[in-house]
């Protein structure tokens, strides 16, 4: 597979744009819908030309009505008012109510953004009892001043429909800030894992040996003086106790060097997957030869981390096959337009590493952000010997 096949997803190329929604985007199209329901019903006040006392009296309760309604729909954009939510809603009450003795039914529609306070504020025994009042309400005051049925009807299908729009949009716009919260905090804690894991392991081969070497120094310090003969022998066992250490040590770094570019690919659309990241897996190699399967999947792994650290990645594409004696891994990732940050060069910390871990192999490494928005690690290693029989290829797999 050639590496300008990366960022393409069955044949197609893969689109810069994520269908997926930010949290911003979420809150600002919640609340551009909102300042567009409060222009539509300004433009009835400003159809009947009051007086211009009446006109700026009116924009005063509609920026009331509005940082209200923001307020309730959104919480934590004022912190300060969520503890007084009951109050506020009174307060909106009285602003959606009161000014329609003056502006008659060119207010009625402020009734809508209450209706749909109630259930965003109360409880849901109290919420939708509510709910229910305040529409029956907002249908009575248009049936008031329109007699007409079809008025009347025409009201009461508004009064429920526009509260149920603005409360399903505020409560996606949560739901969107929730999850994107928890996938920050599983990547957090997948890399936290693996660092957990390292150090259980390097602790359960090493710890004993350590320990046993502090305590037979001290019993050989004391020995020293009185009896030199014992505090030798103590040396000699040290020194048996510390070249089995370092010989674990060996052992469990060689085990975490020895990884398999299969193995970590498809641990890393589980890991993906739990993160919420959309992962797609093309994978047709082969058994590839120890030291370029190790330095590949080091590869994936050192790519993976930055990706979970350093973008705010909602898809991924993870490519490796074989091209004229040569493997190439290709990774890539929509992070970068979220991401805000520039991405990493190979002169910073494990890519630097890796870089030189590939050249010892004759291979290359390229990163860098496209045009398209995506971000793109490229590991393309020859075959020194002859891949491993080739087994049937892989269909492409989603996370």
């Amino acid at each position: 597979m050639s590496t300008n096949a990366v960022g393409h997803e069955d044949g197609e190329p893969v689109p810069a744009g994520s269908q997926e929604l930010p949290p911003r985007k979420a809150i600002a199209i919640t609340a551009a819908v909102l300042v567009g329901f409060f222009v539509i019903d300004g433009s009835y006040v400003w159809s009947e030309h009051p007086p211009a006392w009446e006109l700026a009296a009116s924009l005063s309760g509609f920026a009331g009505m509005l940082v209200l309604q923001l307020g309730h729909s959104f919480p934590r954009l004022f912190p300060f008012l969520t503890r007084y939510r009951y109050a506020t809603w009174g307060l909106q009450a009285l602003l959606a109510g009161i000014p329609i003795a003056v502006f008659g039914v060119a207010w009625g529609g402020m009734i809508v953004f209450l209706t749909a306070s109630a259930v965003l504020v109360f409880p849901a025994a109290l919420g939708w009892p509510l709910f229910v009042l305040c529409a029956a309400a907002e249908t009575a005051v248009f049936h008031h001043y329109s007699p007409r049925w079809a008025d009347t009807v025409y009201a009461g299908v508004e009064s429920v429909l526009i509260p149920l729009i603005v409360i399903g949009l505020s409560r996606m716009s949560g739901m969107i800030v929730q999850l994107h919260r928890s996938r920050e905090e599983l990547s957090r804690l997948a890399v936290a894992a693996e660092r957990l894991r390292f150090a259980r392991d390097l602790h359960d081969v090493v710890g004993f040996s350590l320990s046993a070497i502090s305590l037979k120094c001290e019993l050989a310090y004391r020995l020293l003086a009185d009896a030199p003969a014992k505090a030798q022998e103590e040396l000699a066992e040290i020194l048996g106790t510390s070249r089995k250490a370092l010989a674990d040590v060996r052992s469990v770094s060689r085990g975490y060097r020895e990884m398999s570019l299969s193995g970590e690919a498809d641990a890393a659309v589980s890991m993906l997957a739990a993160a919420g990241i959309r992962t797609q897996l093309q994978y047709d190699c082969g058994a590839l030869p120890g030291p370029v399967d190790t330095a590949l999947a080091a590869a994936l792994r050192e790519g993976l981390t930055n990706m979970l650290r350093h973008s705010k990645a909602e898809r991924c594409v993870i490519g490796a096959g074989v091209h004229e004696g040569t493997v190439r891994l290709t990774l890539a990732n929509d992070g970068v337009g979220r991401a805000g940050r520039t991405p990493r060069t190979v002169s910073d910390g494990g890519l630097t590493v890796l870089e030189r871990r590939l050249a010892a192999l004759g291979g290359t490494l390229a990163h860098a952000p496209g045009e398209d928005g995506w971000f793109r690690l490229e590991a393309a290693v020859p075959l020194t010997e002859p891949a491993g029989p080739e087994p049937s290829a892989r269909p492409a797999r989603r996370g």
